[in-house]
């Protein structure tokens, strides 16, 4: 097969699996003329329409669907099967991507990959953080870190953290005339700060537990975020409660800039943990990043 016919098959499965030759050309590093002008040119020599394009989407038409289940793969063992080599060489190399949320690339996979960058220069890592639950396999990541008690149960999961504790904190002037939540039903009578997820459709629900009792609440307040950092700044103003991983507002709650209530409502629960397909072959890179996050406390 001409080279050429191999890099329009690569340009094709780019645009199919991202639906968006923005995204594609991106991905490949080429411009967007000249990634529709490939697409066109391998449609014409096919002579089928591979793309249905419209002015807010791309998606395969019918004979593109096909050849995209009938290619994907083959390509997707040709480039494991090169990563894989990688082992051979004297040096861990290569590129891995991880998909994760904001809390856990700030908190567990920074403060790792900090320590392992400087003794592997020929280890490239891209952490894309997002909220959602993310089809890592679909979305081609090498890997994703999720809560214990959110891995799939086909994935090999490792440990990265410790247990983890949320938090319901406020700043003591949001107290002023304010009387302190007793249960988490007494939140509905004040003003919170919410989040929201991708995954969960919308405003996600806090949720406690006691004594074996589980209680999730559905919060009302004038403020929604969809990050850690502006709903800490919001909290530490005095806007209202908020629920929060209590690794994040511990210097505050120890400086008296935040007030903690409900914290017999907030037991501890499974930390992060990288995940991976159990299929994937364990290249010298991706080994060794493994070796470097595992969780040793």
């Amino acid at each position: 097969m001409p080279r050429s016919s191999v890099d329009d098959l690569i340009a094709f499965l780019a645009v199919a699996r991202e639906q968006s030759f923005t995204k594609a050309a991106a991905k490949l590093g080429v411009s967007q003329s000249a990634l529709s002008h490939t697409i066109r040119g391998l449609e014409a020599r096919l002579g089928l329409r591979l793309l249905t394009r419209t002015t807010r989407s791309v998606s395969p038409t019918e004979a593109g669907e096909r050849l995209l289940v009938s290619i994907g793969p083959r390509f997707d063992e040709i480039e494991s099967s090169l990563t894989a080599l990688s082992a051979f060489r004297d040096k861990p190399a290569g590129t891995i991507r991880i998909n994760a949320g904001e809390h856990a690339a700030n908190s567990v996979l920074w403060p790792a990959l900090e320590r392992f960058l400087p003794e592997y220069p020929d280890v490239r890592i891209e952490i894309i953080v997002d909220y959602g639950l993310t089809d890592i396999v679909a979305e081609r990541y090498d890997a994703g870190v999720r809560l214990g008690e959110q891995v799939a149960k086909d994935m090999v999961a490792v440990r990265i953290g410790p247990d983890m504790r949320m938090a319901v904190v406020g700043a003591p002037t949001y107290f002023d005339g304010r009387p302190k939540p007793l249960t988490p039903h007494d939140l509905t009578d004040h003003n919170c700060i919410n989040l929201r997820l991708p995954t969960y459709g919308g405003v996600y629900v806090w949720e406690f537990e006691k004594d074996g009792r589980e209680l999730n609440v559905r919060v009302e307040g004038q403020l929604v975020f969809n990050n850690i950092a502006l709903r800490l700044k919001a909290t530490l103003a005095g806007a209202g409660l908020a629920y929060l991983p209590e690794d994040a507002v511990r210097a505050h709650l120890e400086n008296g800039q935040l007030v903690r209530v409900l914290e017999d409502w907030c037991p501890p629960f499974p930390g992060y943990h990288l995940y991976y397909p159990s299929r994937r072959h364990a290249s010298a890179a991706f080994a060794v990043i493994v070796d470097a996050l595992r969780y040793r406390g």
